[in-house]
């Protein structure tokens, strides 16, 4: 089965699930200049996160990794995430389970 969605279409403030009841989890997040997801982790899952557009500080564990549109970032969901949007920005998040968590 295919699903297509429309990024800029799905309800949500700061997070909306692209498919909500498919794996891998898929999120767009949206972040205004300043705001910031409090730090928290994801065990079991690899994430990648892909700036669709602006610019975030993606803190991992205190340290910092600047993104730019464009950017792909992919580290293991068992770290401190806490992403700071340096200007409006949106990302695009897939959080897949490891083999061995499924």
């Amino acid at each position: 089965m295919t699903t297509i969605a429309q990024l800029h279409e799905l309800d949500g403030e700061t997070h909306a699930n692209v498919f909500p009841t498919s794996e891998p989890k898929t999120v767009r997040l949206t972040l205004e200049e300043g705001e910031r997801v409090d730090p928290h982790r994801h065990p079991g899952r690899d994430i990648v996160c892909y700036l669709l557009d602006g610019a975030i500080d993606l803190e991992l564990d205190g340290e910092t990794h600047s993104l730019e549109a464009g950017d792909i970032a992919r580290f293991e969901g068992e770290r401190e995430i806490s992403p700071i949007a340096r200007e409006s920005s949106t990302a695009l998040l897939v959080l897949a389970r490891r083999p061995d968590q499924e």
